[in-house]
């Protein structure tokens, strides 16, 4: 029995495209990255007061000035802190996994933006400052392990759940992707709901491209569970959306309940308690991934596109 023709040719384009991506990805594996890890958290853990000036004079940047030299010596003393050193010492007794990893990353990176420069990596204690656990700079980056102990830990008792679901050392790469995504892709002048959404939308597409073994779950920062609710009900939520007049709303609420991180998004319905927080930022993701799909266009360019034409030209058709 003959295939209809639109099966084959559906075929035919999938092993295309299969064909495609392994080339890429071949290519990306050839580029040439060396990641130089310092262990900072290590090396103050085991110092003593007279090491000091040494680790001054090795990381200046993380000993400001206006902070005299007890303020360290007291550190090094402090029971919490010296707690908080043993239990990131056990979770990263060594860092050679979380290495190859950004070593991948950084080759993605560089695929994609080629006058990217591979930054020192500085692990470090941080006192579980979530918000600031990845930071990016022109030269370093520095990582917070304390901040990816495993929702669970006892450091992170008191912390909103939907928080501490994220300090867990499987989002740490997807953390440093969000971090130079974040870098490329600017704020434009448009201060609309729909906007806010593509915005996310670019940062989660940018990472889709980075991080392509990477899962759905890892990307957005959700459970399994969470992700399955949003898309089996990406139809309604975007009925909401277009029902309730938001997409051109340049109301500021719209953004606490679905934009930024939240136990729940808030639909002012029953099943706002079931749903997962940030649901503006996982359809603007499924939007900007519909335009893509139509389009071919480079990330440089993408970033630069505003919402409207995004949206207009993404005929985004959400799954039933």
């Amino acid at each position: 029995m003959r295939r209809p023709i639109f099966i084959v040719l559906i075929m035919a384009l999938v092993i295309f495209g299969c064909n495609d991506t392994d080339k890429i990805e071949a290519e990306i594996a050839k580029i040439p990255v060396k990641v130089d890890v310092s262990r900072f958290d290590r090396e103050f853990a085991k110092a003593k007061s007279e090491d000091l000036p040494e680790l001054k004079s090795t990381y200046p940047y993380l000993f400001p000035n206006q902070y005299p030299d007890s303020v360290w010596e007291a550190k090094l003393k402090d029971t919490i802190q010296i707690e908080l050193f043993d239990e990131v010492g056990k979770s990263f007794p060594d860092f050679e996994e979380e290495t190859q990893d950004l070593t991948a990353l950084f080759q993605h990176i560089k695929y994609y933006y080629p006058e990217f420069k591979v930054p020192k990596v500085i692990t470090l204690t941080s006192e579980v400052q979530y918000n600031s656990r990845v930071i990016l700079a022109d030269t370093l980056l520095l990582l917070g392990l304390d901040n990816y102990l495993g929702a669970d830990h006892k450091f992170y008792v008191g912390i909103q759940e939907y928080i501490s679901a994220e300090l867990d050392r499987k989002f740490m790469i997807s953390d440093v992707a969000d971090n130079f995504a974040r870098k490329v892709v600017p704020r434009l002048s448009d201060r609309t709901f729909l906007a806010d959404m593509i915005y996310y939308g670019k940062i989660l597409y940018i990472k889709d491209k980075l991080l392509p073994n990477a899962d759905d779950v890892i990307k957005m920062g959700y459970s399994k569970d969470q992700l399955d609710w949003a898309a089996a009900n990406e139809e309604p939520i975007w009925r909401n959306f277009i029902e309730q007049e938001h997409l051109y709303s340049t109301d500021l609420n719209l953004r606490q309940r679905f934009i930024d991180p939240a136990p729940f998004s808030k639909f002012g319905l029953e099943l706002d308690n079931e749903s997962p927080g940030r649901l503006g930022q996982y359809i603007g993701w499924q939007i900007v991934r519909a335009f893509m799909d139509k389009n071919e266009i480079t990330l440089q360019q993408l970033v630069n596109i505003s919402a409207e034409e995004i949206f207009k030209k993404a005929n985004y058709k959400p799954r039933n």
